[in-house]
């Protein structure tokens, strides 16, 4: 029998990083998400040393660490915000302090204001692309086979309109299972069903009907503009010569 998580998390942290200024834990395990296969996602904060991630096993768990400074935190937060993925902000505003509560206190509300704001508009040029690409993708879906490569194709349409459609709304993204918890925030926030008309109209897809995929993602390219193609014009970013 593995200890609870918290437990599990707290032992760690006192056993390996005694130093410790604080530490977090997130994810599916404080979240009611957690399934046979979760794992405890750790954030440690030191006041100096290496900074690093790292996956190891303890008391029954598998474990990933994030270890980290005050300067590495904000490195990072400010790199996921240019991805729009807040991964490292996530982190520590979500996380369960382990140790004294008020501890960390202002990097953790620093967090929080990041995640509540928000990525900000995306550049217009950045949006154009994410239209181009998606219509890229139906023009392929439209004269796929049926074979692994149309099953690629939908897949990557289905990933580019949820992309897009979060881009257009100005919030996070995410990749994997966070692409659709994002997606699913944006459809609770608005009261709409985009994360559901998405996951059905892919497996229609996969099956070989293709027009509903199709209808969703035009949906989503309607609220920018419709399709982009012939026109599309991008200026390659090269370095400057000496």
């Amino acid at each position: 029998m593995r200890a609870p998580a918290v437990d599990a998390a707290r032992a760690l942290v006192a056993e390996l990083f005694p130093d410790a200024v604080q530490a977090w834990l997130a994810g599916s395990t404080t979240t009611g998400r957690a399934t046979k296969t979760s794992d405890l996602d750790i954030t440690v904060l030191l006041e100096h040393g290496e900074v690093r991630r790292e996956s190891l096993e303890y008391d029954g768990w598998p474990v990933e660490l994030f270890v980290h400074t005050e300067a590495s935190v904000a490195h990072f937060v400010a790199q996921d915000l240019a991805r729009r993925r807040p991964t490292m902000a996530r982190l520590v505003a979500e996380g369960v302090p382990l140790l004294d509560p008020t501890a960390g206190e202002a990097l953790r509300s620093q967090c929080q204001e990041v995640l509540d704001r928000g990525p900000g508009p995306v550049p217009d040029a950045e949006l154009e692309l994410l239209r181009y690409l998606l219509t890229d993708l139906l023009d392929d879906l439209a004269g796929a086979g049926h074979d692994e490569e149309a099953t690629a194709v939908a897949v990557a349409v289905w990933q580019q309109t949820a992309e897009l459609a979060l881009a257009a709304a100005e919030t996070w993204s995410g990749t994997g299972k966070w692409l659709v918890r994002e997606l699913a925030a944006l459809d609770a926030a608005r009261r709409t069903h985009l994360t559901a008309a998405l996951d059905l109209a892919l497996h229609r897809a996969l099956a070989g009907e293709r027009a509903s995929l199709t209808a969703v993602a035009d949906d989503v390219l309607a609220d920018v503009g419709g399709r982009r193609w012939v026109g599309f014009r991008s200026l390659a970013d090269l370095p400057a010569t000496p």
